[in-house]
């Protein structure tokens, strides 16, 4: 019996009418459209600090270096998971275009991920400058992992390695990163992107 049958038996002996198949709901639509976001903005970042690395390669691989890229990194005490994933997935990608090896190519994506991941975590804490102190503990932890193995394998003393990305690494991380941080948590970038479903840590420096 088909389902049309059913129904129209159903009403002759005064059963309740049987429901059709509703469509998929709502909210299944809207976790659907809330995870291409995510990967579609995890996608882009990765891309962009990968781009940026490769494209300035003479000051984003030596000892002394200022890796413009890592400007990007406090992005994630603003978005989270989708730019924790971006940055460590966008230094594996570039720094196999380093010519720095295996090395390179772990501790690289190592670094951003705990740089960035410490960095979300403070920034959530409500207490004053958690922003400022969030980029300073980027700054060291990018420092400290990366200026060691570069160290090692330009077999220069640690004290040079360490030096060298501290500099770079303030300038980009702590200079340009943090003003690129303020400039879009007051844009309507950050509205245009939680209007699509994404969670946007937006609490204020002071």
């Amino acid at each position: 019996m088909s389902l049309s049958d059913f129904i129209f038996k159903a009403r002759e002996w005064g059963l309740p009418p049987v429901a059709p198949n509703k469509p998929r709901s709502r909210e299944v639509e809207r976790v659907k459209t809330n995870r291409k976001v995510y990967v579609s903005l995890t996608a882009t970042l990765a891309a962009l600090y990968a781009v940026g690395v490769v494209a300035l390669a003479p000051v984003s691989f030596q000892i002394f270096q200022v890796r413009v890229a890592d400007a990007l990194l406090p992005l994630a005490i603003l978005l989270g998971w989708p730019a924790i994933l971006a940055f460590s997935a966008g230094a594996f990608i570039a720094n196999f275009f380093g010519g720095l090896g295996v090395v390179d190519v772990i501790g690289g994506s190592v670094a951003n991920f705990l740089a960035t991941y410490a960095a979300w975590k403070i920034g959530q804490m409500k207490m004053r400058g958690c922003w400022v102190v969030a980029v300073i503990v980027q700054v060291l932890v990018i420092t400290t992992i990366v200026g060691s193995y570069l160290s090692y394998l330009f077999q220069m003393p640690l004290g040079v390695g360490l030096l060298g990305v501290l500099l770079g690494s303030f300038v980009a991380i702590a200079l340009l990163g943090y003003g690129l941080l303020l400039v879009l948590s007051r844009t309507n970038v950050t509205k245009l992107l939680e209007s699509h479903g994404l969670t946007i840590y937006r609490k204020k420096p002071q």
